[in-house]
């Protein structure tokens, strides 16, 4: 009957959101387009007394990143609700930009977190198309239309172009990490530059503030009668018959292939 009657205070409400997988725009990754509803709702629905961040990813574009991550601060700031971060096997790179949208960072003792660093790889493929009969043929108005195009010998100056833009962004996600976690950063020049960190080595450098799990985490700070949410995607009906199988597979080998860069 307690349930029905709405004078009566209820137990706590703590609002669960899994961002977990390759951030990307589009497609299968984590976008801010794709979790933008799902956000709004575990701030919104059943007036939550916390959220809950259950973080498990490799990074990827920082655009998306920075747009998750402000979201999720706005809703935070707005209706006054502390977000915390439990991070899985991974919180690298974007990952960990998303972890930094909350209020506090809880790890495994086996958790990676770190690599604040920006990354970009590609293949250079002119002299195979050159040994297979293959003439590629480019033609732009402007002269940077082709910058580091895979089919073409590297540039000197698309290398040295690209490093500045890398700078850029590298810059603000050292801002970001400053920003939130603010004087818990211990006094070393050595976090910003791509490494990793696991577990409680994570806790020490600052990075993030304890070593636990969800559940016992919230049942010591909301009661053990603390009740839990959870919120997640919608699949499509296309999807829930198979016909994304290809994007499916397409995506999980990129998600793969950085996930191996950390040895997961």
């Amino acid at each position: 009957m307690r349930r029905y009657i709405p004078f009566l205070n209820r137990h706590p409400l703590v609002s669960v959101v899994r961002l977990s997988g390759l951030i990307a725009s589009g497609g299968r990754g984590l976008s801010d387009a794709g979790t933008a509803a799902i956000i709004e709702r575990a701030f919104s629905r059943g007036r939550p007394r916390a959220v809950a961040l259950v973080i498990n990813s490799p990074g990827g574009s920082p655009e998306q990143s920075s747009l998750i991550a402000a979201r999720i601060e706005r809703l935070a700031a707005e209706k006054d609700i502390p977000v915390t971060a439990f991070v899985e096997d991974l919180a690298a790179s974007g990952g960990y930009w998303l972890a930094c949208a909350a209020r506090d960072i809880i790890v495994d003792r086996n958790s990676i977190v770190g690599s604040i660093g920006v990354i970009s790889a590609s293949f250079g493929l002119q002299d195979f198309i050159a040994r297979h009969g293959v003439e590629r043929r480019v033609h732009t108005a402007g002269r940077s239309k082709s910058f580091l195009d895979p089919f073409q010998p590297e540039k000197e100056e698309d290398v040295a172009r690209l490093a500045t833009l890398q700078e850029q962004i590298h810059a603000g996600f050292i801002d970001q990490v400053k920003s939130r976690r603010g004087d818990r950063l211990a006094a070393t020049g050595d976090l910003f530059t791509g490494d990793v960190w696991v577990g409680s080595s994570a806790v020490e450098v600052g990075l993030a503030d304890a070593v636990g799990h969800l559940v016992p985490v919230m049942k010591e700070r909301y009661g053990d009668k603390v009740r839990f949410a959870v919120h997640g995607p919608r699949r499509s009906l296309l999807r829930r018959l198979g016909f994304s199988v290809v994007s499916e597979v397409t995506g999980a080998m990129e998600e793969r292939a950085l996930m191996a860069r950390y040895g997961l």
